[in-house]
């Protein structure tokens, strides 16, 4: 008699488009590793603003329907298929990937995307290293080629990414600007390595950094909001500063002589046109954060599988994110 299929409560999407289309069922099956792949069992899953927008059907990628949502997962090794040698059953560990979505008990990832996870975070900071370590890095070192003893101000600093950027940023050692939305939002990006933090949902508040920043500017921005501040963002820069999108909710006039003026530059960031090298050196340099303790991810909210189209409306209309937004399966 075959063996009994293992089953788990998962959130499947069968149709795209609002948070409503996350449905949790339980009864998916369990997946099984292949060869060279991990089953973890999900303790905590990050909640990230490319899952709202792939869940909406108006990202650049589509996955096959149903699928569910999830890259950033943490929990223990459940099992390994072959030739998997750096871990064991049992490890604690982390993915900045998975194969079969991390909403979910149990998530299947490529061995090669997961790490132990170090003892001095729990298994809610390890999902929160993926994609946002990732991409505040690749913002930073990859496309802004930050130097020691440049400036760089952060918008929407407190949540996740921005948290990231902060503590990457002031390690490098910049001199570190942010913005956020609410006061516990801005004692989080303080505590996180800034040095100097702005009220974004005051009126004028580009007038205080403007004014702040002096004839000066600043070298880089970190932008999340590209649709709201890019224009003026070009104000603020420096003589061949350095604006890096990260995140747009749509389309912005701007004027090219802002530009021109400062020689400035423009730079889009997409985690996932990086390469194999990128995310190489990108780890390297973030597990050795782990190991020296600057980079400890900052939880904000933390939601359960039932109330997982809660927290993706929550992240969409939420305003003053205060670190980062997690599913916890237990």
């Amino acid at each position: 008699m075959a063996a009994e299929q293992k089953v788990m409560r998962a959130i499947r999407v069968f149709e795209f488009g609002g948070p409503e289309v996350l449905k949790l069922q339980s009864d998916v099956p369990v997946p099984e590793p292949g060869e060279g792949q991990v089953l973890i069992k999900v303790h905590a899953c990050g909640v990230n603003p490319v899952e709202t927008y792939i869940r909406s059907g108006t990202y650049s990628r589509s996955p096959t329907l149903p699928y569910t949502p999830g890259t950033d997962v943490a929990g223990i090794v459940e099992a390994m298929g072959k030739h998997v040698d750096h871990l064991k059953e049992g490890d604690r560990v982390f993915t900045t990937r998975t194969l079969t979505g991390g909403y979910a008990e149990y998530a299947v990832a490529s061995g090669d995307t997961v790490f132990p996870l170090p003892e001095n975070l729990d298994c809610g900071q390890g999902a929160s290293i993926g994609i946002p370590y990732f991409t505040a890095f690749r913002a930073l070192v990859h496309s802004a080629h930050i130097r020691p003893g440049e400036s760089v101000l952060i918008h929407g600093a407190s949540g996740g990414v921005g948290v990231a950027a902060c503590q990457i940023a002031r390690a490098y050692g910049l001199r570190v600007l942010g913005t956020a939305g609410t006061d516990t939002g801005r004692k989080v990006v303080l505590e996180n390595g800034a040095h100097k933090v702005f009220d974004h949902c005051q009126p004028g508040y580009m007038d205080e950094i403007e004014e702040y920043l002096g004839e000066d500017g600043v070298d880089v921005i970190i932008e999340m909001a590209s649709h709201i501040n890019l224009a003026r963002d070009l104000k603020l820069l420096a003589y061949r500063g350095r604006v890096i999108v990260v995140g747009s909710r749509g389309s912005i006039e701007i004027n090219p002589r802002d530009i021109m003026a400062k020689e400035a530059s423009i730079t889009g960031v997409s985690l996932y046109s990086s390469s194999k090298e990128d995310f190489t050196r990108s780890l390297a340099a973030l597990l050795a954060g782990m190991e020296m303790g600057w980079l400890r991810p900052v939880i904000g909210p933390s939601y359960s599988l039932e109330r997982a189209a809660e927290a993706h409306r929550d992240l969409i209309e939420g305003g003053g994110a205060s670190g980062k937004m997690v599913l916890v399966t237990s």
